[in-house]
């Protein structure tokens, strides 16, 4: 089980500001569990920055520990 924090535009995509998820573990296996049920995500998501247990990640190969936090970060203004 996985924590899905979503920030600013992220956030009004999703319709929620957290959820759990149980499954991915990459990811690209994230980003698409995301957009399969938020779909308005599709067109936020790939601006965002991803961050793992707090590091920003960008290979949709990079592990999604069960257990960890994902912040979802859209670009900011002035930023």
């Amino acid at each position: 089980m996985i924590t899905v924090r979503y920030f600013a535009g992220a956030r009004e995509a999703a319709g929620r500001a957290t959820e759990q998820l149980d499954g991915p573990t990459s990811v690209g296996a994230l980003r698409g569990a995301l957009t399969a049920a938020h779909p308005a995500l599709g067109q936020v998501l790939p601006k965002c920055a991803l961050l793992v247990a707090g590091a920003r990640t960008t290979a949709d190969e990079a592990p999604v520990p069960d257990g960890v936090t994902v912040d979802v970060l859209p670009p900011f203004a002035g930023g």
